[in-house]
């Protein structure tokens, strides 16, 4: 040992000889029988700070039956331990050690590991000497019980005799509530003798028994009453009734007596999360899986932790309220971080998710292929949590930023989140997130998004509004820890960004007070070589708004899958493509040919570096040339193509080395298990939640996860228009005929186009990321729903921008159609975007996405009128006249005498048509 070593090892040798004396001093107290629970409570309470790193700011309480027993200086602090006490299985209460003040930090936070578990070893201790007087006291009841002379010979010793016997002794207000119900029980079976019973006693025997209040102050009734009205009652209930349903009857009441602790609780209106969650915990430990509780009961406390915990939105409720239980919400107050005071909720995806996944355990019961569905591990922190952060770093003044004009927004928003980055947590956060890293151990992990606005029905949906950061979670537990943080607090800041601020402004949300809750997740799939990915992703649709067959319905749905973490199938993709499918059709594909299959195959999965701890994009072939043999599950993802023909992957018979592989998910698609399941969640929760649906899920090969759930997106409903056979070729400005959707555009009056070729000129990145930004620019001032974006490749996606001009739901939230151009010579191929966050975007704003094709043969691609009319950038946006050559606004009327654009599109014919044409309203409008 060197000298530098010398004192830390006598520090630790210090503190264990300090915990073990503390140890000692509890067993000495609870081992001393003339002690009183009470005084032992107070005794130990004493005793415990001596163990402790700092005993002179150190305090304790024991909290056991709704009574205290805790040190002279103690309050609540955010430097604090908790552990339960349990007796027979059973949460009794609570052991709580805590600092009044700041105390250095390790990291292991304000505790030491060892601590820890000396407190869970005294509370453990304490449960184990309640639980041993408690049968030291059943026993004497058990031998009392046998003297009382109401008992009949053969209900001498019966259960419900027992209960009721020591109720007398020491329970009396329960036995006296026990006494009132089942005389009213035994009136309303229309045994009248009942009648007798009241009429023998004082006024305040009278008094206690007819009050019908739930909270009624108990009466001090001698014992010797009690003791007779219990007599009368039972020795009349013994003669009309069974002792099973005797026994039956007094649990069923007790365990209603025991709810109203919980009702009161919930029902306060200054109640905290903490309060809440100390009541349901009881009752549910108290209760167990015998659940005896009348319907109403039941309903209106399942009622009150909805709105508590979940949403106090009515349509949310009136469906919550039909699939949940009391004792489902244990999963979500086991694992939430909260602050002492909160009175916050999960936020909406969180909520969205347990409902759904509660309703598919429900209905599983009756369906097979609804069994085995589950979620991944979640801890959730509170919606007012971002609150308490912003005061914490008196940073309240962000709450200012959604008032500025979006530019403004634009340009400060780096700098917001940098400054929210370098914020601190508060201290109750910090020690619950090392608490949630210690169940997740080192599996990687997802910070999640779930504000109040988010996934809410009947309202907005803010798809992909809001951060979602993946995490390796590997290393130190401080590093992994500092991670963890730092990706909490962006997603925080992304409250503040461009396009959430835009977008609860056209929704009218602005004003809201948001708030943002947090799901920390599990990360569904498994450790491939030096990466960890599921074996599959996807999105779910109930509705199918772009069907590439006339045989597919629109209640047929639609599903994107890909291999790898389902970022790329929620992202546009600015150089890969989804594999999609109809659950109602799952035969009729998008592409049929060998080469169309190969050529579309998803060839880039998204994964989780577990050496570099780092999300990364990685080629899907050199993975599976040197893991493919090893991944299970992998025959249900991938094909072999030889020249003409596409086969699946066999693992005995493949050579994962050589030959043409491609993802197909054929193996996946064709197996009947599985597109019953998914099409079993789609019609289940559409129906339970009385909305069409948009899920995610995923799979690690073995298990399906549900990710994911909330209402899918609609915009208007649009019929069907004619497309006119009779515009003359000079005012067709386009035609389309591939995944149409039905709608009618009339009289636009700009046209915004990016000349594909001229796009593809520029020669820097930045010039490419500006003609984003001028693209928003215009956005903003051109007249809303009255032009278009035409654009080469795909709007927005993620990826190489020189595949699709780089914008946000910001850039192109005005605009009436967004246009697609693929061409060729270019490379450009437009993606059907179906159930990506920008889809649901497009189709939540009623924008109609049009892709063109205009090498293919009968199609009207007018370059005349795109490219040889004025260009009126200039005079809009001087500051952007540079790239005239790449960016086009067309004034149609001015270009053509007065005319505007129509765009009328048939998805039963499967065409659109762009021309030009009068107004149809006049022009003013």
């Amino acid at each position: 040992m060197n000298n530098k070593e010398a004192p830390n090892e006598m520090h630790i040798l210090k503190e264990r000889a300090k915990e073990l004396n503390c140890l000692y001093q509890v067993d000495e107290i609870l081992n001393n029988q003339r002690f009183s629970l009470a005084e032992m409570f107070e005794a130990i309470v004493q005793a415990i700070p001596s163990g402790w790193q700092f005993p002179e700011i150190c305090e304790a309480r024991i909290v056991y039956e709704n009574n205290n027993y805790q040190t002279s200086k103690f309050y609540p602090s955010p430097y604090s331990e908790k552990s339960p006490i349990k007796v027979d299985g059973k949460v009794v209460g609570y052991l709580e050690v805590a600092y009044t003040e700041q105390v250095p930090q390790t990291e292991e936070g304000c505790f030491l590991e060892k601590e820890r578990k000396l407190i869970n070893t005294i509370a453990d201790r304490i449960g184990q000497t309640i639980f041993h007087r408690q049968m030291k006291h059943v026993l004497w009841e058990w031998n009392e019980s046998q003297r009382f002379s109401y008992l009949t010979p053969n209900s001498t010793g019966k259960e419900w005799a027992v209960i009721v016997n020591l109720l007398l002794r020491t329970d009396p207000d329960m036995l006296l509530y026990i006494c009132r119900k089942m005389i009213n029980y035994l009136y309303w079976s229309g045994i009248k003798e009942v009648d007798k019973i009241l009429i023998d006693f004082s006024e305040e025997s009278k008094s206690a028994l007819a009050n019908g209040e739930v909270n009624f102050p108990s009466a001090k009734l001698p014992i010797g009453n009690l003791e007779t009205i219990s007599e009368r009652t039972f020795g009349i209930a013994a003669k009309q009734l069974s002792d099973a349903e005797i026994s039956l009857r007094i649990k069923k009441w007790m365990q209603e007596h025991k709810s109203y602790h919980l009702i009161k609780t919930i029902n306060r209106l200054d109640v905290t999360i903490s309060e809440i969650i100390e009541a349901v915990v009881r009752y549910t430990d108290t209760v167990g899986r015998n659940n005896l509780l009348d319907h109403p009961t039941e309903r209106w406390l399942v009622v009150a932790l909805i709105q508590r915990f979940l949403s106090d939105s009515i349509d949310f409720v009136s469906v919550a309220k039909q699939n949940l239980h009391i004792g489902d919400f244990n999963e979500i107050v086991d694992r939430l971080i909260f602050s002492e005071s909160s009175h916050g909720r999960i936020g909406g995806k969180s909520a969205g998710l347990f409902l759904a996944h509660k309703i598919l355990e429900k209905e599983s019961e009756n369906s097979s292929a609804l069994k085995s569905i589950r979620i991944p591990k979640t801890w959730y922190i509170t919606t007012d949590e971002l609150t308490g952060f912003l005061h914490y770093n008196n940073l309240e003044e962000f709450n200012v930023q959604k008032y500025k004009d979006l530019a403004e927004i634009r340009m400060n928003y780096p700098n917001l989140m940098q400054i929210m980055k370098n914020g601190k947590l508060p201290p109750g956060t910090v020690k619950s997130l090392a608490m949630a890293l210690d169940d997740f151990g080192d599996s990687p992990i997802i910070v999640r998004s779930s504000s109040l606005l988010e996934d809410q029905f009947g309202g907005a949906a803010f798809s992909g509004k809001y951060k979602s950061l993946f995490l390796a979670n590997q290393g130190s537990k401080k590093e992994r820890l500092d991670a963890l943080m730092d990706a909490i607090k962006e997603v925080y800041a992304s409250v503040y960004s461009p396009d959430s601020i835009h977008y609860r402004l056209e929704r009218g949300l602005l004003d809201f007070q948001e708030e943002m809750g947090i799901m920390v997740q599990e990360v569904v799939g498994k450790q491939i070589g030096d990466y960890y990915l599921p074996l599959y992703a996807g999105v779910g649709l109930s509705y199918n708004e772009f069907r590439w067959s006339a045989r597919i319905e629109r209640e047929d749905g639609i599903v994107r899958l890909v291999m790898g973490l389902g970022t790329r199938a929620v992202d546009r993709l600015g150089d890969d493509f989804p594999v999609l499918f109809s659950p109602g059709q799952p035969n009729l594909r998008v592409n049929t040919v060998p080469e169309e299959i190969s050529y579309y195959s998803p060839r880039k999965a998204d994964v989780i570096n577990l050496k570099n701890n780092t999300f990364e994009t990685v080629d899907i072939l050199p993975l599976l040339r040197e893991q493919g043999q090893d991944i299970i599950g992998i025959e249900r993802v991938v094909s072999v193509k030889t020249e003409d023909y596409i086969s699946p992957v066999s693992t005995f018979v493949t050579d994962f080395g050589k030959d043409h592989l491609i993802v197909t998910f054929d193996g996946l698609i064709n197996d009947k298990s599985f597109i019953e399941k998914v099409e079993a969640i789609l019609t289940t929760l559409q129906e339970k939640l009385g909305t069409p649906v948009d899920i995610e899920f995923a799979s690690d090969g073995k298990d399906f996860y549900l990710l994911q759930c909330r209402p899918q997106s609609f915009g208007g409903i649009n019929a069907p228009a004619p497309i006119p056979k009779d515009v003359p070729e000079k005012d067709q400005v386009f035609s389309a005929r591939r995944h149409i959707s039905n709608g009618l555009i009339n009289d636009i009056t700009h046209i915004v186009f990016v000349d594909p070729d001229g796009y593809n000129s520029l020669p820097a990145l930045d010039d490419l990321i500006k003609v984003g930004r001028a693209v928003g620019r215009l956005n903003s001032l051109l007249p809303r729903r009255r032009f278009i974006l035409i654009g080469p490749g795909r709007w927005g996606s993620r990826g190489d921008i020189k595949l699709g001009v780089p914008v946000g739901y910001s850039d192109i939230s005005n605009t009436a159609a967004l246009v697609e151009v693929a061409r060729k010579k270019a490379n450009y191929v437009p993606e059907p975007s179906f159930g990506t966050h920008f889809f649901q975007d497009l189709v939540e704003s009623n924008i109609k996405y049009i892709p063109l094709y205009p090498d293919d043969p009968g199609t009207v691609f007018n370059e005349t009128i795109l490219l040889g009319t004025s260009n009126i950038l200039a005079d809009i946006l001087p500051e952007f006249s540079y790239l005239d050559k790449v960016i086009r606004v067309i004034d149609v009327a001015n270009s053509f005498d007065g005319k505007a654009l129509h765009i009328n599109m048939n998805a039963e014919l499967g065409e659109a048509l762009a021309y030009l044409a009068p107004y149809v309203l006049p022009k003013s409008f």
